[in-house]
């Protein structure tokens, strides 16, 4: 019984995002052409329009970015922990194969890339092609149904978490400038009593919002990227092997629909307004541009699958239920999808404006690069 729930919900899930997946991309049309448009200037006003109250007063771009996505993020992560509980990360095996799989997904792309920009004012950049955009990912491969095993499904939601707790990471030690540890302080109490309250058989899903709205709160104000609490509170809502639907099911189904509907393609519409100049055409064939195409389309495609092979090969982990090599080479280049956080990252790599644009240039045309050729790929894997 309780696996029926279980595949009721993932098939719930699987089918707002397909058609959340056509309305994120639908967004991104709209936002391109918004940003190369007239209505360029009044669009970046509205986002930097700063709503709020007292502390809480941010714009609605930082409100799209770091708290609607940290829903999303809580959405995933309730799924994977379900998935760790009784689905299909559920043995060591099969869990330990996207962290590993995600570690050279971040490893070769930062390779790649400083072997194009080693010693050059651009060096400091290698952080870029590292992360993978879950949102975009996860839509892309959504939109793919039945031409994929679930399994697949489930691990790159799984790897690219792991990617983005990864990128996460490597901004708060290699590009933050300060990390308020008071706050990192509070936010390990707030988690302290989320994990009280699970062992204790709390069950009332409010009582675990409130205190997570806190834990967002404190984690915004420590420097590290706010999403993380997502999926720090998502570990913390108790789920069951049982016939009675969980708490973090019965979440898991109020989030799917506005997530998948609202949320992402709202975040589509806000951070793909990328007004294309001439000077980016340039920047393509620069070390800069090759670190992160390169990086991005290769390296991610690279580090995925060779990792995932090393660690079947080893015995350490096995393969997703269903699926072959083929679905792990077609996943590693979906990883290749950078965007959003790739962007953060290049924003916090460089001084020089120009460096900007052309690192956000390189970084949608690799991402756009992985996504066709992967879903492409993936969608013919069955028919061979």
């Amino acid at each position: 019984m309780t696996k029926i729930i279980n595949l009721e919900i993932f098939k719930r899930f699987l089918r707002s995002g397909q058609v959340g997946g056509f309305l994120l991309l639908i967004c991104v049309a709209i936002s391109l052409l918004i940003a190369n448009s007239s209505l360029k200037e009044s669009f970046e006003t509205f986002l930097e329009t700063e709503l709020g109250f007292g502390a809480v007063n941010y714009s609605i771009l930082a409100w799209i970015n770091d708290a609607l996505m940290a829903v999303f993020f809580l959405l995933v992560g309730l799924e994977i922990k379900r998935e760790l509980i009784e689905g299909e990360l559920s043995s060591v095996k099969s869990a330990a194969l996207p962290v590993i799989a995600a570690l050279g997904g971040m490893l070769v792309p930062a390779i790649i890339y400083t072997l194009f920009n080693n010693g050059t004012a651009t060096a400091g950049g290698w952080g870029i092609p590292m992360a993978t955009d879950i949102a975009f990912a996860l839509a892309i491969i959504a939109m793919l149904g039945k031409n994929v095993p679930a399994s697949l499904k489930i691990f790159l939601a799984a790897l690219a978490i792991v990617d983005d707790l990864g990128a996460i990471l490597v901004i708060a030690i290699f590009y933050t400038n300060q990390i308020h540890f008071e706050y990192l302080a509070m936010a390990g109490g707030v988690l302290v009593l989320l994990a009280l309250m699970n062992y204790l058989g709390v069950k009332s899903i409010i009582f675990y919002i409130i205190p997570g709205i806190f834990l967002w709160y404190f984690i915004h104000h420590s420097g590290i990227h706010a999403t993380i609490a997502g999926v720090l509170l998502a570990f913390t809502i108790p789920t069951n092997e049982t016939d009675v639907l969980s708490p973090l099911e019965k979440l898991e189904h109020a989030l799917t629909i506005p997530v998948n509907y609202l949320i992402m393609p709202i975040f589509a519409l806000a951070n793909t307004n990328i007004t294309i100049e001439k000077e980016m055409f340039k920047g393509l064939i620069s070390p800069l541009g090759f670190g992160i195409i390169i990086g991005l389309f290769a390296g991610k495609t690279i580090g995925v699958t060779f990792f995932s092979w090393l660690a079947v090969k080893l015995k350490w982990a096995d393969l997703p239920t269903g699926a072959g090599w083929k679905h792990i080479l077609g996943l590693g280049m979906l990883a290749g999808i950078g965007f959003t956080m790739s962007i953060f990252i290049a924003m916090l790599s460089f001084n020089d404006e120009l460096h900007i644009l052309e690192a956000k240039f390189a970084i949608l045309t690799a991402s756009v690069l992985s996504g066709m050729i992967g879903f492409v790929f993936l969608k013919a894997v069955k028919k061979v």
